[in-house]
């Protein structure tokens, strides 16, 4: 006679077990893959939720009516590489390191920028390895950008947005190049800098 005969609630925890040695390996079949992950989230691509009205209208375009927020890839790799104006980037907060903030490269260093409030002069050179970003809102109280904390140091920017993946009908490249400039910018050269360092 069987021991599966004679108690059956023995027989069916006997079966289970090859089950569950099955599972006990995912884990360890998925370790490998941890830090491939990690590195491209932090070298490669990353997903941004954009929050807050200071990129509206491009970017969270309904945010006045429901409050949602658009869902952007972030591409990381080379991300200080072939910058130009009208380009979204994300970079790290000049007052708050660990936040990440998205704007609009508004001028390239050795441009002249006139200011909006609460920039305290009424106009900027962009130094050296820096650029000069804005929200899109054209509130300059709903966006904190370079009128509040200046120009943006290179080393500060993380990644260039390149699509919209959310919401779906928003869903496609952002076309930064269409970017038709802006009035209050004069655009110069790193010859212009020849006081700056």
């Amino acid at each position: 006679m069987s021991i599966g005969r004679m108690f059956p609630h023995f027989n069916r925890k006997l079966q289970w077990r090859p089950t569950w040695r099955e599972l006990s390996f995912w884990p360890i079949r998925l370790l490998p893959w941890i830090p491939a992950i990690i590195f491209s989230n932090d070298h490669v691509i990353d997903v941004v939720w954009i929050n807050g009205p200071s990129m509206y209208p491009f970017l969270n375009p309904s945010f006045n009516e429901n409050l949602s927020k658009d869902v952007c890839l972030n591409y990381k790799w080379n991300p200080r590489k072939n910058l130009g104006r009208g380009m979204i980037i994300s970079y790290q907060s000049p007052a708050h390191p660990e936040v990440q903030v998205v704007k609009r490269i508004i001028a390239m260093e050795g441009d002249l920028v006139t200011t909006r409030a609460p920039c305290p002069v009424p106009t900027v050179r962009v130094p050296a390895n820096h650029v000069w970003v804005e929200g899109d809102n054209e509130d300059s109280g709903k966006t904190l950008d370079s009128n509040t904390f200046g120009p943006i140091p290179l080393n500060l920017i993380s990644g260039k947005l390149t699509y919209v993946l959310g919401p779906w009908k928003r869903f496609g490249r952002i076309h930064w190049e269409d970017y038709e400039g802006n009035s209050r910018v004069v655009k110069g050269s790193l010859d212009d800098l020849s006081g700056w360092d």
